[in-house]
């Protein structure tokens, strides 16, 4: 994507701070800490002891019976689509909505399964009648539909309880099974001052990310019925993803749980001061959604303005159309002020 283009050393050296993505935190010294000092096993073997304790973390939390560790968010999603769906099913879902847009078309391309794109409103989210009108007659011109892709947050917008169990419901009465990226849902739940279980009752696997808002380095969890979670280890596998001694990436996942869940808040907090600060310049259009802030300069202004932030060593997305900028556990309030001073001056 436009804007994420990889740095050399001396950009790397010149930034103050870096509001492109949360997935750019960096392993603090005690997560670092835990990390060597797990212990681990061979994890393909299924004895990786850090491991086998953050799979049973993550299974207690979403309140699912087993939970697998993977190495990415895109890996993970793909093996839950493919772990409800044959080659030449289809599976419904939002037109904006990571696993669609950003995931290189996996589901298609390695699993011959049918994405079916619905449009979203505003703040990202679907409607049953949507959903409803979407599911396929039996009838051999069509697809088999099984399949309901959901996500939260999208684009930093909370998708409320209610309405994801409004469609997880309209789903299952469909015959369909419900997948959630939930690479984001530390944040709706901390959001909506909620247990991330309370978003799940509706839906069959969820998709958890680690390295995003609670800072681990890598790493996602797939959380489902035992069934389901089966059948994603034997295509882990065959996705490349069975890794050894993996605990070791494991404990960074167990510490962010432990330690980072809560702090969430702090982001939040500062994307809405920061959401504030850019909101004062009378030529900005500014949206805030949980840790994230999107900001629409004047089209022909829209360049300059992103240039002249990078030039201050402030990291942001790129300016089309709107540049966002996320809040994380590696910029703090005074990053937030240099940023808001960049784009006033």
């Amino acid at each position: 994507m436009a804007g994420y283009e990889k740095m050399g050393q001396s950009e790397v050296e010149s930034v103050q701070a870096d509001f492109r993505s949360d997935t750019v935190t960096r392993a603090t010294p005690e997560m670092r800490e835990a990390m060597a000092e797990a212990a681990v096993g061979d994890d393909v073997f299924g004895d990786d002891p850090t491991v086998l304790r953050l799979q049973d973390l993550v299974a207690e939390l979403t309140g699912k019976e087993a939970a697998l560790f993977f190495a990415s968010g895109t890996q993970s999603n793909l093996a839950a689509v493919l772990s409800h769906c044959q080659r030449g099913d289809e599976f419904l879902i939002g037109s904006e909505y990571h696993v669609f847009v950003d995931e290189a078309g996996g589901t298609a391309v390695l699993g011959g399964v049918v994405p079916f794109p619905l449009e979203v409103d505003a703040n990202g989210s679907l409607t049953a009648e949507a959903v409803q009108e979407a599911v396929k007659p039996n009838d051999l011109h069509y697809p088999l539909t099984r399949l309901l892709s959901l996500e939260n947050t999208v684009s930093g917008a909370v998708q409320p309880q209610s309405l994801i169990d409004q469609l997880g419901r309209v789903a299952k009465e469909a015959g369909l099974r419900v997948h959630l990226d939930g690479a984001r849902l530390f944040n709706a739940a901390i959001s909506t001052n909620q247990l991330i279980a309370a978003f799940l009752d509706n839906v069959d696997t969820v998709s958890i990310c680690l390295s995003k808002g609670l800072g681990a380095p890598v790493g996602s969890v797939l959380a489902g019925d035992a069934e389901t979670i089966a059948r994603a280890l034997r295509l882990r596998k065959i996705l490349g993803g069975g890794m050894r001694q993996v605990g070791h990436l494991a404990a960074a996942g167990i510490y962010a749980l432990g330690h980072n869940v809560e702090r969430l808040a702090e982001d939040h907090a500062n994307a809405e001061r920061l959401a504030k600060g850019l909101g004062s310049v009378d030529q900005l259009e500014v949206r805030q959604a949980t840790n994230m802030v999107f900001v629409t300069a004047p089209a022909d202004d829209r360049q300059s303005l992103y240039e002249h932030v990078v030039s201050r060593g402030l990291l942001i997305g790129a300016p089309y159309p709107a540049m966002r900028i996320v809040c994380h556990l590696d910029v703090d309030s005074q990053a937030v002020d240099l940023l808001i001073e960049a784009d006033q001056t």
